[in-house]
C-alpha cells in the first residue's frame, strides 16, 4: 500500500510540474473542479486522435504485457484519446482527425487518481515520466487504422439494415 502511495505522489509531483504553478494545480485537483490545464511542450506532448482509433491503438499497445503504455487519457465528452509523448517540435503526424499538440498549447488533465468531468486517465502517468513511445504509438495507430478501415463497411452494412 505505501509503494503505491509513492507511486501516485510522484505522479501528481510529475503532472503538476507542468502546471504554470504547480501548488495552485495541486489544490485544484483536491478542492475545486479537479481539471487543470498544463503546458504542453516541456515535459511531454499529447497526440489526441478520435476515440474508436485511440482506444483500439491502446488495446494494441497493451499486448506486450511486459511493456505498459505511456499516460494515455480520454475525453468522453469530445470523445477524443490523448496520447502522451517525448516532447517534440519538429514531428508531424498526420491522420483524419489527429492533432499534435506541443509547444505554446495547453492540455486539461485531472489529477492522475481520479477523474475529473469528462476527463479520465486510461493510462495515469506513473511518476518515473515514461511517456508512450512515438514509434511504437505510431505502430499501433496504423494497425488500428486498417481494422477500422476493415470493419468500416461492416458497419455501414448494419446501419442499413438496422433502418428496415
Amino acid at each position: 500500500m505505501a509503494m503505491q502511495s509513492v507511486m501516485w505522489k510522484q505522479a501528481v509531483e510529475w503532472l503538476a510540474a507542468a502546471a504554470r504553478d504547480p501548488q495552485e494545480c495541486k489544490r485544484e485537483w483536491d478542492y475545486g473542479t479537479g481539471t487543470v490545464l498544463v503546458e504542453a511542450g516541456r515535459y511531454w506532448d499529447v497526440l489526441s486522435v478520435p476515440d474508436r482509433l485511440g482506444l483500439l491503438a491502446l488495446d494494441y499497445l497493451w499486448r506486450d504485457p511486459l511493456k505498459v503504455p505511456g499516460p494515455t487519457l480520454v475525453d468522453c465528452a469530445a470523445r477524443r484519446v490523448g496520447f502522451f509523448l517525448p516532447p517534440d517540435p519538429v514531428s508531424e503526424w498526420i491522420g483524419f482527425g489527429v492533432r499534435h499538440v506541443g509547444r505554446g498549447s495547453w492540455v486539461a488533465v485531472p489529477p492522475p487518481y481520479r477523474p475529473a468531468g469528462r476527463l479520465e486517465w486510461l493510462v495515469p502517468p506513473d511518476g518515473t515520466g515514461s511517456l508512450n513511445a512515438p514509434g511504437t504509438l505510431e505502430s499501433a495507430l496504423r494497425e488500428a487504422t486498417e481494422t477500422l478501415a476493415v470493419l468500416a463497411p461492416v458497419s455501414a452494412e448494419h446501419a442499413v439494415a438496422d433502418c428496415w
